[in-house]
């Protein structure tokens, strides 16, 4: 099981979209407890979700920590389940308004970055995290070992 977890593509390109994916989230993790207000529980609050105060923290810390293991490309393919699941309700909770108050080609400019951030991860979840990751060091070093 954790072989089918850790394989991964021998692409070189991988790591872009794990800088991209990985880079954002870290950082917008970072932000959710920096700057509540306007980026954690006060925005939660704002777009009427619920337990505005604990699903800030709590998406937060899941983005920080998915965040930095696509950065490292350890665990690639189950730290991109909680971000695609984190983008689709993003997606569904802030772009239905615009799309049914604004119409569709204002919906398509506003959400432009979640498309990019859930695209990525899917890509991560079905790739991998590539060459140059340490999943694909920790398989090669595995195999390496078994065949001592």
């Amino acid at each position: 099981m954790l072989h089918k977890i850790l394989h991964t593509q021998p692409s070189k390109t991988a790591i872009l979209i794990r800088l991209m994916v990985g880079a954002v989230f870290l950082s917008e993790g970072i932000q959710k407890f920096l700057f509540p207000a306007i980026r954690g529980a006060g925005r939660f609050e704002k777009i009427g979700l619920p337990s505005p105060e604990f699903l800030g923290s709590f998406v937060g810390a899941f983005e920080i920590l998915c965040g930095a293991l696509i950065l490292l490309g350890l665990l690639t393919r189950l730290a991109s389940i909680p971000i695609i699941i984190i983008m689709l309700v993003a997606i569904a909770s802030t772009k239905a308004e615009v799309l049914a108050e604004n119409g569709f080609w204002e919906m398509m400019h506003g959400s432009r970055t979640d498309w990019a951030m859930l695209l990525g991860s899917i890509f991560l979840l079905i790739e991998g995290g590539g060459r140059w990751s340490v999943d694909r060091s920790l398989i090669e070093s595995r195999g390496a070992a078994a065949g001592k």
